[in-house]
């Protein structure tokens, strides 16, 4: 698994490549706390393009920065799924709780306009 961030505009957006699980996520957890802190984001975009499987620790990762995200008041959304991941975020109902957007520029618009609210 790799990860790659980017803070665009007040968002920062999260693409997750490979295995999302047990072995990755306290990488994940740690490494995207740290860039929220360094970077001062106001929202969070995971780009879920690069997965190719998810288990219940990358799902906790993705819960625990909605969990953030909510008490600091900021947006988050998730983009750029795969079919057999989407199935997966159903299952877990978190696409109950975020977004979930087929590519990165309608949710970064949409980001944008919650942070300016």
């Amino acid at each position: 698994m790799s990860l790659e961030m980017k803070k665009l505009g007040e968002t920062l957006v999260v693409r997750v490549f490979g295995e999302f699980d047990l072995r990755s996520a306290d990488f994940c957890r740690q490494e995207i706390d740290r860039m929220l802190k360094a970077e001062g984001a106001q929202s969070i975009l995971f780009d879920l393009g690069g997965v190719s499987f998810i288990d219940s620790s990358g799902l906790g990762v993705i819960l625990g920065r909605y969990r953030k995200a909510k008490e600091n008041g900021w947006g988050m959304a998730i983009s750029n799924v795969p079919p057999a991941i989407v199935k997966v975020l159903e299952l877990a109902g978190i696409t109950r709780l975020l977004p979930v957007y087929s590519d990165n520029s309608q949710a970064l618009k949409d980001l944008a306009r919650r942070v300016k609210q």
